[in-house]
C-alpha cells in the first residue's frame, strides 16, 4: 500500500538533471519573485526560517500532482506516514493570479488541505516530530510571503472615514490560505501537540513572520492571526516575554516611523487579554509598556481606528 502512495508524490528530478539546471538557469530561477510560488513549484527541505516563500524551485520534469488515498481507506498504522506525505504533497505552491492554471491540482490540494484539518481535529496520538516539522514547513510556505506595496496613505484616510469605497486588496488565494489557517490553528490548539517538541518549529523567527503578516488588508486574514498568536501565547510559554517585546516593536515603528499598519486593532485586542493576566503587583516592564507603547498611540492621526481595543487595555492597567 505505502509503496503505491509513495508512487503518487512528485518524483525529486535526477541529481544531474538538477547539475544541468542549475547551470543553464540559476540566474533566471533567481530573478523571479511571485508571491505565491510559480506554476506548481516543489520547495525544497528548509528550516522555519526561511525569511520567503519556497517559490524559486521549477517544477521536478514529469512530476505528477495526484490525490494520495484517504485516510479512512488506509489502516490506522499508516495513517501517521500518510500524514506527512499528504503535508508534502501541500507545499506545493501555485499561481492563483491566473484562474484558470492548474484549476485540478489546486482543487486538489485544497481537498487534501480539508482532509488534514479533519486529521488533525480528531487525532487521538500526540504529533511525532517529523509531523510536527512538516505542519510547520506548510505554514512557511503558503502563509509566509511579501505583501505587494499598499496605499497606507489611502487606508489612513479610510480609517477617518474620508475615502469611501475604497476595497482592500485581497489575496486571490484566500481559499487555500484560509484552510492553511485553521490547519494551524487546529494544530496549535490540539491537546496532541507537545509545545516542549513543537517550539523547535515554532520558534521566534516563526513568531516574528507570524506577526509580519498582520500587516495584511484582508481583515478575516488578520482575525485568524489574532485568534492562532493568542494560541500560541496560551501554549508557549517560553515564547511570552518574546511575544509581547515583538508586539511592542511594532507599535513604536509604527507610532514614531511610518503611522501606517492595518493590524493595529488586532494586536490591541490580543494585548488586552495578556494585560488582563498580568499578575500583581504588576512588574516594571509592564508599567513601561503602558507609559512607552499604550499611551503614545493616541497620537497618531488615525488612532480612531482602533481607539476601542486601546480604551480596552488602558481600563485593564487602571483596574490593575
Amino acid at each position: 500500500m505505502m509503496k503505491q502512495i509513495f508512487g503518487k508524490l512528485p518524483r525529486k528530478p535526477s541529481k544531474s538533471s538538477h547539475n544541468d539546471s542549475n547551470q543553464k538557469g540559476e540566474s533566471g530561477a533567481n530573478s523571479k519573485s511571485n508571491p505565491h510560488g510559480a506554476n506548481g513549484t516543489v520547495p525544497p527541505p528548509s528550516s522555519t526560517t526561511s525569511n520567503h516563500r519556497a517559490n524559486q524551485i521549477n517544477k521536478p520534469l514529469g512530476a505528477v500532482y495526484e490525490a494520495l488515498p484517504s485516510f479512512r481507506d488506509v489502516p490506522s498504522s499508516e495513517k501517521p506516514n500518510l500524514f506527512i506525505m499528504k503535508l508534502t504533497m501541500c507545499c506545493v505552491v501555485f499561481d492563483f493570479s491566473d484562474p484558470s492554471k492548474n484549476i485540478k491540482e489546486k482543487e486538489i490540494k485544497r481537498q487534501t488541505l480539508l482532509e488534514l484539518v479533519d486529521y488533525i481535529a480528531t487525532v487521538s496520538t500526540k504529533f511525532t516530530d517529523p509531523a510536527m516539522q512538516e505542519i510547520a514547513k506548510v505554514a512557511v510556505v503558503n502563509l509566509f510571503r511579501t505583501f505587494p506595496s499598499a496605499n497606507h496613505e489611502v487606508k489612513m484616510l479610510e480609517s477617518l472615514d474620508v475615502v469611501d469605497d475604497e476595497e482592500p486588496a485581497l489575496d486571490p488565494a484566500w481559499p487555500h490560505l484560509q484552510v492553511v489557517y485553521e490547519l494551524l490553528l487546529r494544530f496549535v490548539a490540539s491537546p496532541m501537540t507537545d509545545a516542549k517538541l513543537a517550539k523547535r518549529y515554532m520558534d521566534h523567527s516563526f513568531v516574528l513572520k507570524l506577526l509580519d503578516l498582520f500587516d495584511s488588508e484582508d481583515q478575516r486574514e488578520r482575525e485568524y492571526l489574532k485568534t492562532i498568536l493568542h494560541r500560541i501565547y496560551g501554549k508557549f510559554m517560553v515564547h511570552r516575554p518574546f511575544i509581547r517585546k515583538a508586539i511592542n516593536n511594532i507599535f513604536y515603528r509604527f507610532m514614531f516611523e511610518t503611522e501606517k499598519h492595518n493590524g493595529v486593532a488586532e494586536l490591541l485586542e490580543i494585548l488586552g487579554s495578556i494585560i488582563n493576566g498580568f499578575a500583581l503587583p504588576l512588574k516594571e516592564e509592564h508599567k513601561l509598556f503602558l507609559l512607552r507603547a499604550l499611551i503614545p498611540l493616541h497620537r497618531p492621526k488615525c488612532a480612531s481606528s482602533y481607539h476601542q481595543q486601546l480604551s480596552y487595555c488602558i481600563v485593564q492597567f487602571v483596574e490593575k
